[in-house]
């Protein structure tokens, strides 16, 4: 898949495209299904099909309470990938791109980089300054300017949309699991290993502590079962994740860490890493004595290895 990462970038020579717009944030199961509705029609014209997507998030520049994002733009670009564009074009949402009026915008992307021959996008699409263009004006823009237009409706498992503020919902009360449902993945956090202060070594569960994900939907404290994923080879490893401050040490700073099951002769110091989480198993909680911790971690890795049994789908 090629990325561009500025309208400049884009050579398509003279082929025309199938346009899918949208943040795709998390790219989750509705975005998936609505990507999969534009390949079908790239597919049947014989286009490319092009995703549209915006770094950092427009509510970060037009807007006063921005969300923490559900997967950085790397992994974002290998999930639309993973979904068959053939290309995305990142847009660097910056103030003079939210200036752009709804046809400036349209004319710029649409028209004169990208050669639309098809655009598809949700129904709550909303574009240029104060976000005053919508479906209306771009199906009637697509009509002036020899593009089509498809308007599909938010999915839905048939209680409520699958949708970005759902999933980050799920996430941030530890709901890890329903999470997954939403986005059709597990919950990711992605980091380096950065060095702790090796207690978990000290006590016979050495962790690997993830340099804290800035602006990352990040799980409530607890103990989860997941799997760390070597970036670089790729290597899948079962593990129990704790997130939180290791209160039973009176410990203040909070910390992202993972226990590889059975693998206390890992370096991962330095390394580029992920963490997919399965299920939380239980609250962060002081405990009396440091046995009790351990005998605690001890039944937490065995529930882990329960959960992670199955072959890994993240």
């Amino acid at each position: 898949m090629q990325r561009w990462f500025d309208s400049s970038q884009v050579n398509l020579g003279a082929k025309s495209s199938v346009v899918a717009i949208g943040v795709f944030d998390g790219v989750h199961r509705g975005h998936q299904d609505l990507i999969s509705r534009a390949k079908d029609i790239a597919t049947s014209k014989s286009t490319p099909l092009i995703a549209v997507t915006f770094d950092p998030h427009p509510r970060s520049v037009v807007g006063s309470n921005p969300p923490l994002a559900l997967a950085s733009l790397d992994f974002r670009l290998t999930l639309l990938e993973r979904c068959g564009v053939d290309a995305t074009l990142v847009l660097p949402f910056t103030k003079e791109l939210a200036a752009l009026s709804p046809d400036e915008f349209l004319k710029q992307v649409l028209v004169e980089h990208l050669h639309a021959h098809h655009v598809v996008v949700g129904d709550n699409f909303r574009f240029g300054h104060k976000a005053s263009g919508d479906i209306n004006f771009l199906r009637k823009f697509g009509e002036a300017n020899g593009f089509n237009t498809s308007v599909f409706e938010r999915f839905s498992d048939g209680f409520e949309p699958w949708s970005s503020t759902r999933a980050r919902n799920y996430i941030e009360n530890g709901e890890v699991d329903k999470a997954t449902s939403v986005l059709g993945r597990f919950p990711r956090l992605e980091g380096v290993v950065v060095h702790g202060d090796h207690r978990g070594r000290e006590l016979g569960y050495p962790t690997a502590n993830l340099e804290t994900p800035i602006n990352m939907t990040i799980p409530e404290d607890g103990i989860y079962a997941g799997y760390l994923v070597r970036s670089k080879t790729k290597e899948v490893l079962p593990a129990a994740i704790s997130i939180g401050t290791n209160p039973t040490f009176d410990g203040t700073e909070k910390r992202v860490e993972a226990y590889a099951l059975d693998r206390t002769d890992l370096d991962l110091y330095g390394e580029q890493v992920a963490f997919d989480f399965v299920k939380q198993l239980r609250k962060t909680v002081k405990f009396a004595s440091v046995d009790e911790l351990v005998s605690q971690m001890a039944r937490d890795v065995e529930e882990t290895r329960r959960l992670t049994s199955h072959t890994y789908n993240g």
